[in-house]
């Protein structure tokens, strides 16, 4: 039996023959994983009409002007009511806020949306994200070993940008693989 080692904190970058459409073309950042449980938030797929700003006037938190343009993402299929907030670890909520990789952090409260607008205090990049991905015991690792996912150091420059639609070939380059070439094919030697 192989030895755990814990993704948290790197990138899945789906191959191109993945046979699930709410993955194709997906880069995930994994937030957590043990040898019981994986759970990752989808860093490409903006939700359909809903800007960040509309959700924090709903909420009635602050909002900037440079928050009226920012999409809300699609953070994956689980729990697509439930929001977070992935944000570097420059603010945290030491009750709530999960930290993890290099200077990352998750919060699923209202104070991490309020601090999303404080220029000031709350975190210097952060993203909103409704839904998570989440994979049971051995699930990723099976996938993982059917050649679903490349894995990738965790890039925040590539993670929070807002290049949605080149984000996945991105990510590919960053591992010296063209999106161009890849085949959706897989094979053992």
């Amino acid at each position: 039996m192989t030895a755990f080692s814990s993704l948290t904190g790197r990138l899945l970058v789906a191959m191109p023959g993945i046979d699930d459409d709410r993955f194709r073309h997906a880069v995930i950042l994994i937030c957590a994983h043990d040898d019981e449980h994986a759970m990752g938030l989808r860093l490409d797929q903006p939700a359909p009409g809903v800007t960040l700003s509309e959700v924090l006037e709903k909420l009635d938190a602050p909002v900037t002007d440079a928050m009226s343009e920012r999409s809300v993402l699609i953070g994956g299929p689980v729990e697509r009511e439930r929001g977070f907030v992935l944000h570097t670890d420059d603010w945290t909520n030491d009750d709530v806020t999960l930290t993890f990789g290099e200077g990352l952090a998750v919060t699923g409260t209202r104070d991490a949306l309020a601090a999303m607008g404080d220029p000031e205090d709350g975190p210097k990049q952060s993203i909103l994200l409704l839904g998570y991905a989440g994979w049971g015991e051995g699930q990723l690792e099976e996938e993982l070993s059917e050649n679903v996912w490349l894995t990738a150091d965790a890039d925040p420059e590539l993670i929070f940008d807002g290049d949605y639609t080149t984000k996945w070939a991105r990510a590919l380059a960053g591992l010296g693989v063209d999106a161009a070439r890849l085949s959706a094919q897989s094979g053992r030697a």
